[in-house]
């Protein structure tokens, strides 16, 4: 029987209304979170990965919803009144947010952020609770008296951690967590990227949508990958097969442009993806990585439907059949 699917996008279209028109940012994505599963969403920056976020969770002006829906178990979350969505935020659904180093003011301190936080939702701040606080603490390594401590007194690692626990504090079904490791160095990268997986498997969360442009962190921790560019979701499937077996072009040109282990600079050197995104501000149809795609032709113009290799692995892409895979490693 197969999992319970707590998250699933329809068609949903989120767009930035500037005077030039309408930046179509998130333009038509379809996706699902099954319970208990990490699903990675990788792409260049500008491909819609933080956009997404923000229509989940937050969406300030000019980011608007357009169309489509945002299924959160069973309930749109596009068209659920504000209070009722405040009473669940952080509650069943949260964010780590991609800025997280700068999310605390440098004028309260750690104790004073959790607890406006329980009070907002009617949680009594009681030895018990903080006791709950002092126990997550432990979980990434930090003493209960960082609650004392404002945040200029942390490092970059430490306030991250600290992020990681007020989102999650509240147990949520589903975590979103927006570029958690991009502003750290390797090893907190790698901290807070486990530590995610330990939330997971813990049960203290009981989903993640993890949100990076860096595939390698995803492929460590991610069941499945989506990969999105210039507003589409151009592929996705369980990670090990997108990873070992990528059959979009611009999955398999993000899989190239990894480093290898073992390989030498002298042997085998980096490949970028040639071009630049398009401007989504006039886009209008046809696949959107025809632009920098070796393989285009006059079809492309077209946009391409969504073709399901097997039942966990899709792609849009009008000749993957001509390209084959690339196996990688």
């Amino acid at each position: 029987m197969s999992a319970e699917k707590i998250l699933k996008l329809e068609e949903l279209r989120a767009y930035y209304r500037v005077l030039k028109g309408d930046v179509k940012a998130l333009d038509g994505v379809s996706l699902h979170v099954k319970r208990g599963e990490i699903l990675g969403v990788a792409g260049e920056s500008g491909c819609g990965k933080s956009t997404l976020a923000n229509t989940l969770i937050l969406r300030k002006r000019p980011l608007q919803h357009i169309s489509g829906k945002a299924l959160f178990l069973g309930k749109d979350l596009m068209t659920m009144p504000e209070e009722e969505f405040r009473k669940m935020r952080f509650r069943q659904i949260s964010i780590i947010p991609q800025y997280a180093l700068d999310a605390l003011s440098p004028t309260k301190k750690i104790r004073t952020f959790i607890t406006d936080m329980a009070h907002e939702h009617e949680i009594e701040t009681n030895a018990a609770f903080f006791g709950k606080v002092a126990e997550r603490f432990a979980m990434v390594n930090l003493d209960q008296n960082v609650l004392n401590k404002y945040p200029i007194e942390l490092s970059g690692g430490m306030k991250q951690r600290v992020v990681m626990i007020i989102s999650t504090l509240m147990n949520p079904d589903l975590v979103i967590a927006d570029e958690i490791t991009s502003a750290l160095d390797v090893s907190s990268q790698r901290f807070a990227a486990t530590m995610l997986m330990e939330l997971r498997d813990q049960g203290i969360i009981g989903s993640a949508i993890f949100i990076t442009h860096d595939i390698s962190i995803l492929y460590q921790v991610a069941d499945r990958l989506l990969i999105m560019y210039a507003g589409h979701v151009v592929e996705t499937g369980p990670v090990e097969e997108l990873i070992q077996n990528p059959r979009h072009p611009y999955t398999q040109a993000l899989i190239r442009s990894l480093p290898k282990v073992g390989a030498q600079i002298t042997e085998e050197r980096l490949e970028g993806i040639k071009g630049t995104p398009p401007e989504l501000l006039d886009i209008g149809s046809g696949c959107r990585f025809r632009f920098r795609c070796p393989y285009q032709t006059e079809k492309c113009l077209q946009t391409p439907e969504t073709t399901h290799i097997n039942e966990n692995h899709s792609l849009a892409c009008w000749h993957f059949e001509e390209i084959g895979s690339e196996r990688v490693g």
